[in-house]
């Protein structure tokens, strides 16, 4: 029974990867666009129904944002060091 949910979970993570807001927003980020959370402020923008989230995010959001969003505040406060100290820098050699 535990090698079966391990294996759910493994699958479950794999399948996420491709429409995670936090992977997108992140692997396609630019000078000026927003670096912290970025994947659950763009998830939380697509439920909301705001169509304007591509002057911010030049990605589109995932297809399913309220499925998408628990992954993302995850994966977004794991890269959190990452996302703080390459906004800071930006913010200071801007």
């Amino acid at each position: 029974m535990k090698t079966f949910s391990q294996f759910f979970v493994a699958c479950l993570l794999i399948l996420s990867i491709p429409g995670c807001a936090t992977y997108k927003t992140l692997s396609d980020a630019k000078v000026g666009s927003a670096k912290m959370f970025s994947g659950t402020r763009l998830d939380v923008r697509a439920i909301g129904g705001e169509t304007a989230t591509t002057k911010q995010f030049p990605v589109t959001p995932p297809q399913y944002p309220a499925a998408d969003l628990p992954f993302s505040a995850v994966a977004d406060f794991i890269a959190l060091p990452l996302t703080f100290c390459a906004a800071i820098f930006e913010a200071l050699f801007e």
